[in-house]
């Protein structure tokens, strides 16, 4: 189930955005949650897993008119191979009908294998 973001989840968030490899540093992460505060077209999403109620992915985007892009996707390492990525991309898709998903280069290769496999 996808959630948004809210200040609550600051540190479950932090969490799972440090598994993108440019995200380790607390600093860092700090300033990308405030990056994304700071403008209304920018999102955080926290995906809760059905089965255990906790939360154990996180998605990042920016909101255009035209398309959403996908900033960052990270999914908790125990929930990894379980086809979750596209299931948060799925949910995505369907919130922001009809705007296209895009990706950033390091996001790029996800979405594309995402949009070859729907």
């Amino acid at each position: 189930m996808l959630v948004e973001y809210k200040a609550d989840y600051q540190k479950i968030t932090m969490g799972l955005l440090s598994y993108v490899p440019d995200l380790k540093e607390t600093n860092r992460l700090m300033k990308e949650l405030t990056w994304y505060a700071q403008e209304d077209n920018r999102q955080l999403f926290l995906w809760k897993s059905q089965e255990t109620n906790d939360f154990v992915g996180v998605l990042g985007i920016e909101i255009e008119e035209e398309f959403i892009l996908v900033r960052h996707i990270s999914i908790n390492p125990s929930f990894r191979e379980e086809g979750l990525a596209h299931r948060l991309l799925d949910t995505l898709a369907a919130k922001y009908a009809p705007k296209q998903l895009v990706g950033t280069i390091e996001t790029g290769p996800l979405i594309a294998k995402w949009h070859t496999e729907s």
